[in-house]
């Protein structure tokens, strides 16, 4: 095997990684203060404090549910992983006001293309946690969905690693 075979090839041994959805801090969901999230209700995953007001994808997938307002999506990805990105808490009261999408549903995504931009100041001015957890809806069909925080993340770095069953 050369050198360039050590560096690209991928390991199969039943692991997933997902990429940051926004640059910022990275957190587990107990920092979550909506218990839906906080108390991994809805499935494992983790959290980013925004930096910026742009998300990206995780993965390479399938919009399932674009939002109309703006403030979610749900993605299939190519591994069969449901993956939620949620901007904010409560966001959804403002019926897409700050918010601007770029895919729709069922629409495929790579892993990196811009899929929602949400005006960051507008809305901490308005009061809102803009937290944005990330989670695993089908958590269950997995022997471990592991969070990877504590520290700065841009759009790219792993942030979720998922062990299949």
């Amino acid at each position: 095997m050369g050198l360039f075979d050590k560096l690209f090839k991928t390991k199969d041994d039943g692991t997933i990684a997902l990429a940051a959805h926004v640059k910022g801090k990275a957190v587990p969901l107990s920092e979550v203060s909506d218990p839906t999230f906080g108390e991994e209700i809805m499935g494992k995953g983790m959290a980013i404090y925004p930096e910026e007001g742009k998300v990206y994808a995780p993965c390479d997938g399938t919009i399932d549910l674009m939002f109309d307002t703006g403030h979610a999506v749900n993605i299939k990805s190519k591994d069969g992983v449901e993956v939620l990105i949620h901007v904010g808490l409560e966001t959804i009261s403002l019926k897409g006001e700050g918010f601007k999408t770029f895919k729709k549903n069922e629409d495929t995504v790579k892993k990196g293309d811009l899929l929602i931009e949400f005006d960051r100041a507008l809305l901490l001015e308005k009061g809102f946690d803009i937290i944005t957890p990330m989670v695993i809806c089908n958590t269950d069909d997995y022997a471990e969905v592991k969070g990877i925080t504590g520290k700065d993340v841009v759009p790219g770095d792993t942030v979720i690693e998922i062990r299949t069953k």
